[in-house]
């Protein structure tokens, strides 16, 4: 079992928080869902069953849950998400407009970043989204690394 994946993440001002979990085998799906202010606001899921008696389970796992992770981030930056977060507003806006707790991710310490990096944003960032999950993920970029 993969543990999990968590981003905050600015767009339009607002901070956002992606979470990705893997449900292990007794559950065999991975879940990504979109926060604001603890609200739920999108959701993506997929199982993982046909692929459960692979040699090298734990790695295609982690590419499928870091590619959905990466693909949630994708809709929030691209604005396909525009319209449902605005809809949620208006329904809700005691709940959406709610501090955003931070998260914690026991089970990959190395993917954890510094209150500093929760507040750059993506969005303005002048290198390619995929080029700075990816960095994000392995840790190898020094926007990332605790001093």
């Amino acid at each position: 079992m993969v543990g999990g994946f968590n981003h905050n993440f600015r767009h339009k001002g607002e901070l956002y928080h992606v979470q990705t979990e893997d449900g292990g085998r007794k559950n065999p799906r991975i879940v990504t869902q979109l926060f604001h202010g603890g609200t739920v606001l999108a959701s993506q899921k997929q199982s993982y069953d046909e692929i459960l008696d692979q040699d090298d389970l734990s790695q295609q796992v982690e590419g499928r849950m870091q590619e959905q992770h990466k693909e949630m981030l994708r809709r929030l930056r691209s604005g396909d998400l525009d319209e449902t977060i605005a809809s949620l507003v208006k329904a809700a806006p005691e709940q959406v407009a709610a501090p955003l707790e931070p998260a914690t991710d026991a089970g990959l310490e190395a993917l954890e970043e510094p209150e500093t990096a929760q507040a750059t944003s993506v969005a303005e960032a002048t290198v390619d989204l995929d080029e700075l999950v990816f960095a994000y993920l392995a840790g190898n970029d020094s926007r990332y690394q605790v001093q």
